[in-house]
């Protein structure tokens, strides 16, 4: 004879089924997870070891190329800032954080989409290159992809940036930050909040998500050129002595 279910049976029957569906969302939640910040960390390790080793083949068999009214450097003198249009998707510069200790350097993309930014930093289009007047545009992930912009907290007034290019280093040292809404887009101007001013100075900014684990604001980091040498010359200051 079958025993009649009664309230307590479908009490424990749902708890039972309910026990095992937070059990699988935990499962897939932890795998996401795992994901996110170990997976995608692996592909843009690949992708950043296959883009500075592209580097160093351009940069070592490529002759310097010289725009159009744009002379041949002098023993000594600073290096021209970066003259050629880098090409969308492609690595074009490395960024040095010596403020930062263990800080890897990361090629440097030109673009910032999705796609992009999965291979490590990227450097909005339009704005300044390395070493020109106006105002270098970077973003980066903070907690996934390789995370390079991952400690950008930690850097304060007076650290150094540096951003390697195929004929020099241009050292920014920073001049503050500060956190905006995403919508902020003054920020990437070559004046910093007037779209209309003619630029004078040599800026860095340096934009990333905050905080982290969210896209709710965005960490702006702000900097401005300090010192450039050629490559010939060696290691620029900031750098010497870390290999």
């Amino acid at each position: 004879m079958t025993r009649a279910r009664t309230a307590g049976d479908v009490v424990r029957t749902f708890l039972r089924g309910l026990g095992q569906t937070m059990i699988t969302l935990g499962v897939v939640v932890l795998l996401f997870c795992v994901y996110e910040l170990q997976v995608t960390g692996l592909v843009t390790a690949r992708a950043q070891d296959q883009a500075n080793a592209q580097l160093d083949r351009t940069w070592s068999e490529a002759p310097r190329q010289v725009v159009p009214g744009q002379t041949t450097p002098s023993p000594g003198a600073s290096p021209a800032p970066a003259s050629v249009t880098p090409i969308r998707g492609d690595a074009f510069a490395r960024l040095h954080v010596p403020a930062l200790e263990g800080y890897e350097p990361k090629a440097l993309f030109e673009g910032v989409s999705t796609a992009v930014l999965k291979k490590g930093p990227g450097h909005i289009p339009g704005t300044a290159l390395p070493g020109e007047v106006g105002n270098v545009v970077l973003s980066g992930h903070r907690t996934t992809y390789g995370s390079p912009f991952n400690r950008w907290a930690e850097l304060r007034v007076g650290d150094e940036v540096v951003l390697e290019t195929r004929d020099g280093w241009f050292t920014y040292r920073i001049t503050g930050s500060k956190v905006v809404a995403p919508t902020a887009v003054e920020v990437t101007y070559a004046v910093p909040g007037d779209r209309r001013a003619t630029p004078t100075r040599r800026l860095l900014t340096m934009t990333t998500c905050n905080p982290k684990y969210s896209a709710k604001e965005r960490l702006i980091v702000s900097a401005e050129l300090s010192a450039s040498s050629k490559k010939s010359d060696g290691l620029p200051a900031a750098l010497a002595g870390r290999g």
